[in-house]
């Protein structure tokens, strides 16, 4: 089996709609794929609508958290989407995601940047408004070459200087929402390095105790090293151990599958899970 655990549509910030993306999935020969944008559930349905057959979906979210001031995500798997305390959480995240776009604008106008949000609110169109979608403006603007290139400190890197935090969860008090919610939480890229300050190892081992079930190891952001470091760790907190493309279309380099989770983990993921269930395809629209 082929699992990829970690995928984003235009319901957030990828460029394939919930539709084109599990098609495209069962196109690289995935046989099971999970929906994971962010703090929002809204691509789910089109995404089951269209299901091919063969391929199953994982409905899942990416939930942004912060802890001791690092930003940090937090992969929520087969969680019921309408419970309240954790349904009313994600709005609360993506309510702010416009004013803080609309902030980082304004600063970036600061720096001579002619950036409108117009131009934002176009690239993101259905989808949750973020930085990503800031940072494609800046590319059509001929400021930076790559969507990569913008998250620097010049610009819309943590602290950079169009740099404008939103509202993001306590990770423990996201843990514990998924698992009231009936979800699987797994620590998406705890050691992505390139993206900024990344949490300790003391502070993953807190978060096991917590109720953590797995952290994301295999992942385009982490090095052989990491990967082997972190999947050592995993092993001493008894926590699952996942791999996923981490998947947005073209807005960045990786594939449908370049990760994958071992078909044993997966298992235990829908064994865990009591809020909801993988789906399998009979065939979708076309």
């Amino acid at each position: 089996m082929r699992i990829d655990l970690h995928t984003h549509s235009t319901a957030s910030d990828g460029t394939d709609t919930p539709a084109e993306l599990v098609r495209k999935a069962a196109a690289a020969g995935l046989d099971v794929v999970a929906l994971t944008d962010h703090d929002t559930t809204r691509g789910h349905a089109e995404a089951l609508a269209a299901l091919p057959q063969g391929l199953t979906l994982v409905t899942g979210a990416e939930l942004s958290c912060r802890l001791d001031g690092v930003s940090m995500h937090l992969l929520a798997y087969l969680f019921d989407p309408e419970e309240p305390a954790l349904l009313a959480e994600r709005e609360l995240v993506r309510d702010d995601r416009v004013p803080r776009a609309k902030g980082m604008i304004a600063k970036l106008n600061e720096l001579g940047v002619p950036v409108t949000w117009e131009q934002v609110a176009r690239i993101a169109g259905n989808g949750s408004v973020g930085r990503p979608h800031v940072a494609s403006a800046l590319v059509e603007l001929g400021v930076v070459d790559s969507v990569s290139d913008a998250f620097t400190p010049e610009w819309l890197a943590d602290g950079g200087r169009a740099y404008v935090p939103k509202h993001e969860t306590d990770p423990f008090e996201a843990v514990r929402l998924v698992k009231n919610a009936g979800g699987v939480a797994v620590f998406a890229h705890p050691a992505a390095v390139k993206r900024g300050r990344t949490v300790p190892d003391s502070a993953i081992a807190e978060l096991a105790r917590a109720g953590l079930d797995g952290i994301e190891v295999d992942h385009m952001d982490h090095d052989p090293g990491t990967r082997a470091r972190l999947r050592g760790l995993a092993g001493e907190l008894e926590l699952l151990v996942t791999g996923s493309s981490d998947y947005h279309g073209s807005r960045k380099t990786c594939v449908l599958g370049e990760f994958s989770t071992d078909p044993e983990v997966y298992g235990e993921i829908t064994r865990r899970a009591t809020g909801a269930f993988p789906v399998p395809g009979t065939g979708g629209a076309v």
